[in-house]
């Protein structure tokens, strides 16, 4: 092979665009058992991953999602290797209190990657406020948006909806700070 050739072959290569998978973080009980609503985001991205892509955990303490020892997202990680995720797949943690906090915590992370995929994988009833807040502070990388399925009782979700509209409206009203 020509020297031409494979120059040429190395440019593309590394022209492509490399996937990461990014699972934002949901409650876990104190003594670190995974909610629904994480287990459901946590197998939407075992349905999209195969080897070779990477995956991004956030999460890491709050009042309102984990009060235990470890980071949520050590838990989560801890899943989906036990799932299969492979642990040279994984990039480092964005330990994030808030969804604000894992946009800021994310970017770091994927601007040390070269043309990143970013698929961002959260709940059906976050998803409004995810991308407000990603396209906000994520501009200029590629992002997409995934919904995991909800998986809750009918009271529990409306709370939720309820939630995230009072948040999307401060938002609107205030500006995003970050």
């Amino acid at each position: 092979m020509h020297l031409h050739t494979i120059q040429r072959a190395f440019k593309v290569s590394t022209s492509l665009k490399k996937e990461v998978l990014i699972v934002l973080g949901a409650p876990n009980s104190p003594s670190g058992e995974l909610s629904s609503i994480a287990i459901s985001r946590l197998d939407c991205c075992l349905g999209l991953y195969s080897k070779g892509k990477s995956v991004l955990c956030t999460g890491g303490w709050g009042k309102h999602f984990n009060t235990s020892n470890e980071a949520h997202c050590v838990y989560a990680k801890r899943y989906l290797m036990q799932k299969g995720v492979l642990e040279n797949d994984f990039l480092a943690c964005a330990l994030s209190k808030n969804t604000v906090d894992d946009a800021i915590k994310i970017k770091p992370i994927v601007s040390a990657l070269e043309n990143p995929d970013l698929k961002i994988i959260t709940s059906a009833f976050h998803m409004e406020r995810v991308q407000v807040i990603f396209n906000e502070i994520l501009k200029g990388f590629n992002c997409s948006f995934i919904s995991a399925q909800d998986n809750l009782g009918k009271a529990q979700l409306q709370q939720l909806i309820k939630h995230e509209k009072r948040a999307i409206a401060l938002i609107m009203k205030n500006g995003l700070y970050y």
